[in-house]
């Protein structure tokens, strides 16, 4: 799998995922880089079972859910503007 190809094809489409999940743009770039780092590490385990888009948008999806965890949990429980967590 080329992955080099699915960057190419697919980057811009996770980033506007993860935009439409934050108001921040550098903060949706960062974790759409995050993404693809993590779909390059697990590529191995891809089985083709979904779509590869689908596959990317759950690990962005993921990715961003954490992120926002882990400012939640620095930011005495409140979680940041930028993630718009529905409660």
């Amino acid at each position: 799998m080329d992955f080099e190809k699915i960057y190419r094809e697919y980057f811009r489409d996770v980033f506007l995922y993860v935009r439409s999940l934050t108001a921040e743009e550098h903060l949706a770039e960062e974790v759409a880089q995050e993404t693809f780092v993590k779909a390059l590490k697990a590529i191995e385990s891809y089985q083709g079972e979904k779509d590869i888009r689908a596959w990317l948008f759950t690990i962005a999806r993921n990715t961003f859910y954490t992120h926002c965890r882990r400012q939640k949990r620095y930011a005495d429980y409140e979680l940041p503007e930028n993630c718009l967590l529905k409660r």
